[in-house]
């Protein structure tokens, strides 16, 4: 089932009126509770028995009305909702598949840490160092992680999705599993339209609906992108002032500390009370040292003040990670202990 079944209000009210106006003249008042109950059962049979295609517009005509109520034009409607088809199967599918979920932690690091892209980070880095330094000075984030987060997202820009984004919204929208969080979005993606950075048929995007060099959803474009250029558009999708100063905007707002990394693996000496695993524990390095961490290499846990949270992503018999505060900054952007970590490693991979 795509989604849930319109009905169709306008069929209600002019059978409902036909047989109110009926009862009326011919002084038949008793029957009209069981006749209204007979014209719902034939509006919602109606409904149900429609063509999906027929449903889904009556969805969208919906959408559109309340677009209108918000404040966006006809013609910025005309533009984006005219090249919605029906919705894309293939994006259902790539929803109840994505790869954080269901691959092993080391099988996720492998793919995506590899030596090109790191190569190519370090090549970035270089190449808008200028750039990074000022933002840095700005934002308080290092440039490896905003490089980082830019090379994970589109591979430095490289590829930022195929998808129509008004489209990938709407299939999503439309869909039960997350329906009001992505008709929110869809909302917040015509106001962008409608606002003048970006046309209509330029949208495109990832099948989930995250935009531009880095992936930005339509509320984060809203809350957190920046006019990095300064030329009065934001333009995630072509401006690497744009992308890069947006990044470090959503990082520093989403409660970055300057002055600390993200966190790092760590060796086991013993094992784990599982009670201590997990985000909601936060501890010392000094009393995770006092439980057996040492780091990877098996030299003791840094003399650092700042405490830390046990994660093992695989499981009791996997890798193991002590994590920081700037790694839960990182979760905000992508709420996926994998990517998290892959992208703190690529930054200090970045580093070295």
């Amino acid at each position: 089932m795509m989604g849930k079944t319109p009905l169709n209000s306008h069929l209600k009210n002019i059978y409902t009126l036909v047989i109110f106006s009926v009862c009326i003249c011919t002084g038949l008042i008793w029957p009209l509770p069981a006749m209204l109950q007979s014209a719902c059962a034939v509006e919602t049979s109606g409904a149900l028995n429609a063509p999906e295609s027929d449903r889904f517009a009556l969805w969208l005509e919906e959408l559109r009305h309340e677009a209108l109520s918000k404040g966006i034009s006809s013609s910025t409607l005309d533009a984006a909702l005219s090249r919605i088809e029906e919705p894309t199967e293939r994006i259902i599918e790539l929803d109840r598949n994505q790869p954080e979920q269901k691959l092993l932690l080391t099988t996720y690091l492998e793919q995506r840490l590899t030596p090109e892209r790191i190569k190519r980070g370090k090549a970035m880095l270089e190449e808008h160092a200028d750039l990074l330094e000022k933002i840095k000075e700005q934002f308080g984030v290092p440039p490896r992680f905003i490089v980082a987060l830019w090379g994970l997202e589109t591979n430095y820009g490289a590829y930022t999705g195929g998808f129509y984004v008004p489209q990938a919204l709407a299939t999503l929208a439309y869909d039960e599993r997350r329906s009001t969080y992505f008709r929110k979005e869809l909302l917040q993606a015509l106001e962008i339209i409608d606002a003048g950075h970006i046309k209509a048929e330029q949208m495109q995007g990832s099948w989930a609906g995250a935009m531009g060099q880095c992936q930005f959803m339509p509320s984060s474009f809203r809350n957190h992108a920046v006019d990095g250029d300064g030329d009065g558009v934001i333009d995630i999708w072509n401006s690497i002032p744009d992308v890069l100063t947006s990044a470090a905007n959503y990082l520093h707002k989403s409660g970055w500390e300057t002055g600390y990394t993200w966190g790092r693996k760590v060796q086991v000496r013993e094992k784990v009370d599982q009670s201590l695993v997990g985000l909601d524990t936060r501890m010392s390095l000094q009393k995770w040292e006092d439980h057996g961490m040492k780091r990877a290499n098996g030299a003791p846990l840094p003399a650092v003040d700042i405490e830390a949270s046990l994660i093992l992503p695989d499981g009791a018999t996997g890798e193991s990670w002590l994590v920081y505060h700037n790694f839960r900054v990182i979760l905000k952007w992508n709420r996926s202990n994998a990517f998290g970590i892959t992208v703190g490693t690529l930054a200090d991979k970045l580093r070295l």
